[in-house]
């Protein structure tokens, strides 16, 4: 009899009409769906990396034409400041020399003035203006100060004489 179960098992098998399964092949069977899950999965990550990858060139592609675009900026500045330092010091250069000469023609005025009557050259001093002659009384001597000042207005004299006396 077990001769007879065996070929019928047999024939039966063999048109597919009974298919023997062992318990390990039917936990083998939910592993494919578990990998192909998996493997989907693994998919889904790599095209999110590859995505991620590009955004980041994309970004450093930015940042560094922002970078090159910020050293030419700055070289452009250094140049401008060069040329601002150049003007600066030509500027300087040339008010160095207007205030020399300006210094140089204030003697010489000064010296006439001296060499004035008192009373010519009080009357001359009465005519600038007050700031001027303030300032003339400051850079003469004593004694020439002392002739001049009996002919100058008084409001002259007597400011001259307050800021003499104020910064003391």
């Amino acid at each position: 009899m077990n001769k007879l179960v065996l070929v019928l098992f047999l024939i039966t098998a063999g048109f597919g009409i009974y298919e023997w399964r062992s318990p390990a092949r039917d936990a083998g069977a939910a592993e494919p769906a578990k990998l192909a899950a998996r493997a989907r999965t693994l998919a889904d990550d790599a095209a999110a990396l590859d995505l991620k990858r590009q955004q980041l060139s994309e970004k450093e592609a930015a940042l560094a034409a922002k970078e090159a675009e910020l050293q030419r900026l700055s070289a452009s500045l250094d140049a401008r400041i060069k040329e601002l330092d150049q003007a600066k010091k030509n500027l300087d250069t040339s008010l160095a020399g207007k205030k020399k000469l300006d210094e140089e023609k204030f003697k010489k005025t000064m010296t006439i003035y001296k060499k004035l009557k008192p009373a010519d050259a009080a009357a001359l001093m009465n005519k600038l203006d007050e700031p001027l002659v303030i300032e003339m009384l400051d850079k003469m001597d004593q004694k020439t100060a002392v002739k001049l000042i009996p002919f100058l207005t008084q409001p002259n004299v007597i400011r001259w004489t307050k800021e003499n006396l104020a910064s003391k």
